[in-house]
């Protein structure tokens, strides 16, 4: 029987009021890492937060839309603020060394995993074998 190692198995879904497809997500593993692309259009890199406590990765971001100059709106669809959203990491995963970059409206987060939790071979060593003496044999100096 396979059992498939899956370390986002207690994901959190927690969102605001604006609903959880503000920030929706793809997550993948490929290879030995897991790979979560959030999408963040009209987000500055610099308004993105990430912090690990624990097992809970939190991503933060802020998405400002300038008010129009001289003008006035007459439609406003796409939403802006402060957005949150929370993974719950299994312990199989390297926090230590998850790398984040952003490009194109997407941040990409790439999550390894634990060595301890890669899958590996065990080696099977033949046991010594030990002479048997017969029963009914005495050893005679």
């Amino acid at each position: 029987m396979t059992l498939m190692f899956d370390p986002f198995r207690d994901f959190d879904r927690r969102s605001n009021a604006r609903g959880p497809r503000w920030m929706p997500m793809d997550l993948y593993r490929s290879g030995d890492e897991f790979v979560v692309d959030v999408d963040l259009p009209g987000v500055a890199p610099d308004s993105i937060d990430l912090d690990v406590d624990g097992n809970v990765l939190t991503v933060q971001a802020e998405r400002v839309v300038a008010q129009p100059e001289g003008g006035r709106w007459l439609a406003q669809e796409r939403p802006s603020g402060s957005y949150r959203r929370q993974l719950t990491l299994g312990d199989g995963l390297s926090t230590d060394e998850i790398s984040a970059s952003y490009a194109h409206g997407v941040l990409t987060l790439r999550i390894p995993v634990a060595e301890r939790a890669k899958p590996r071979k065990i080696a099977v060593q033949a046991a010594e074998e030990t002479p048997q003496v017969e029963s009914g044999q005495t050893d005679a100096a």
